[in-house]
Parts: C-alpha cells; sequence; structure tokens
C-alpha cells in the first residue's frame, strides 16, 4: 500500500482592503483567529494561519488589504505584502465580486511574480451568475491563473473545494510548525487584537485608525489571567472620545473584548484598559518599532 506523501507550503492571500480575506483564514482554518470588521484596513499585520493534518500543513499568510500608504504605518503594511510573496508557493487573490473598483495594484503585483495564483472570487452570493462570471473574464484577461473558484467566505460556500485546489500546488515536504501550533503568533498579539477589533466595532469612522494597541502585562496563574493593555491614540480628543462619558466607551470596549479573550485563552480573565496619548505614531519609526511593525 502507498504511503500518502505529506505537503506542506507557504499561501499568501492577497487582495484590496474588504475583500474578505480574513474572514477566508477563519473558514480555511476552522476557528476565528483574525480579527474581522465591516471597516477597511482592519488588517494591519502579516499574519500566519497554521492548517494540519497527518498528511499536510498549510500556513496562509493573512495580509493587510492592498492600498497606496500616506503615512509610514501604511508603508510597513504594504511592505509585509511584499514580504509574504518572498517565501509563498502559492497566492490566493481574493476579489470581492460585489465591487466594481479597478483591480490595476493587484494585477500589477500578481504580474511581478511567477508563483502559481488561484483567483478566488469572493461573495459570490452577492450578485448574479452573469456579473460573476463577467468578472472572472475581466480577471483571466489581465493575470495569468492555475485555477478560478466562486466562493462566500462569510457563510463558507466553496471554502472546502478552494482547500482542495490549494493542495494540488503544495509541494511534498515535512512540516514547517508543531502540528498543534495555530499561529506564529504568541496570545499578546491576538489578546491585542481582540481589543482593537472592539474599537473598530463600537467608535466607527475614522477614530479607529489612529488607535493601537499593546498589552503591556499578561500574568497566569491556576484561576485567573490578569491583563494590562494600553490604548494608543493620537489626539487628547480621541482620549477622550475613547473614554466616554463616565469611562462608558473603555468599560463596553473591555467587557466585549473579555468575553472573546477568554473564549480564546480557554480561561476567566481580568481585563484592565488605560488609554494614552501618543502624538503622531503612525508616522513615528519609534512607537512603529515598539508597535511590531518591522
Amino acid at each position: 500500500m502507498n504511503k500518502v506523501p505529506h505537503r506542506s507550503g507557504f499561501v499568501s492571500i492577497i487582495g484590496k482592503p474588504n475583500a474578505g480575506k480574513s474572514t477566508l483564514l477563519n473558514q480555511l482554518l476552522g476557528r476565528k483567529l483574525v480579527i474581522t470588521t465591516p471597516t477597511a484596513q482592519t488588517t494591519r499585520h502579516r499574519i500566519f494561519g497554521i492548517d494540519s493534518s497527518e498528511n499536510h500543513q498549510i500556513v496562509y499568510s493573512d495580509t493587510p488589504g492592498l492600498i497606496r500608504p500616506r503615512y509610514k504605518l501604511q508603508e510597513r503594511m504594504m511592505g509585509s505584502i511584499s514580504q509574504s510573496l518572498e517565501d509563498a508557493d502559492l497566492i490566493l487573490l481574493v476579489i470581492a465580486v460585489d465591487e466594481s473598483y479597478p483591480e490595476d495594484q493587484i494585477v500589477k503585483l500578481a504580474e511581478k511574480t511567477e508563483i502559481p495564483k488561484i483567483l478566488v472570487l469572493n461573495k459570490m452570493d452577492a450578485v448574479s451568475e452573469e456579473k460573476l462570471f463577467k468578472r472572472m473574464q475581466e480577471m483571466a484577461a489581465k493575470v495569468d491563473f492555475v485555477e478560478a473558484i466562486p466562493i462566500s467566505a462569510l457563510n463558507g460556500h466553496n471554502v472546502e473545494k478552494l482547500k482542495e485546489l490549494t493542495l494540488n500546488y503544495i509541494p511534498e515536504g515535512p512540516a514547517y510548525f508543531d502540528k498543534e501550533q495555530v499561529s506564529d503568533r504568541p496570545e499578546r498579539f491576538f489578546v491585542a487584537e481582540m481589543i482593537r477589533e472592539k474599537i473598530f466595532l463600537l467608535m466607527r469612522q475614522e477614530l479607529p485608525y489612529s488607535t493601537e494597541v499593546v498589552v503591556e502585562s499578561f500574568d497566569e496563574d491556576e484561576e485567573q489571567i490578569r491583563i494590562e493593555a494600553t490604548i494608543h491614540v493620537t489626539t487628547k480628543q480621541h482620549k477622550g472620545m475613547v473614554i466616554g462619558k463616565g469611562a462608558k466607551n473603555l468599560k463596553k470596549i473591555g467587557t466585549m473584548a473579555r468575553k472573546d479573550i477568554e473564549q480564546f485563552l480557554a480561561n476567566s480573565v481580568y481585563l484592565n484598559l488605560y488609554v494614552k496619548v501618543s502624538e503622531g505614531w503612525k508616522d513615528s519609526d519609534f512607537h512603529l518599532r515598539g508597535f511590531g511593525y518591522q
């Protein structure tokens, strides 16, 4: 009886903001690993999501949405996309079919690399079959794809088929990570992201883009995990908005985040949040390094 070869490789998920990349990664992994909000540019870091079985290990890279950077934070974000292409065995180019905006940046990026590409037409349930086929033809005329597949990342339609297609382009080889590992990021990173997600969901408009979250302490004992985190904002006005009258907003952010963190860590959590003004952090090399933007 022939033994099934073990496959392992890196798959980069690339697309514009709000194309559904993070939602797709969560579906591919079968769990919520990365944060998702209706607000564009929620994802700021390159995050590995590791899908392992007895016969394979696929290391997905969730990346920020492709944009033209206007300040240093966005430059670092775009740099993480370039980095994700350097070690990729396969690229998933995610297109939201309900959008009519040009995909020039994605096409330009795709043309620069000979890495195999799968065209992933997301939000298929939001358009007619005719429009779906038209979008597929438009992209196929511009970029050389090895496969094209319509999906709905939100409800999981065709995601398993996409995983099967992906495996066809993953080389044989040993696992890169322990089979029990789900990401390259530590727990503290995901705690900070969950807090930031609640800021995005509650504050809306421009304020979330001016906030960053840093976990200052993470102390664990048998009964509880005590976490202290700082929400950095750019102005005193933003600080007041995040805190809210009678600390109403800050309490709501903390309560919502704590529920997700407890589920993620499978433990009771005491969460204490602070708000600090860090002027100009989005354009400060010092602050960006401190916040983990390489």
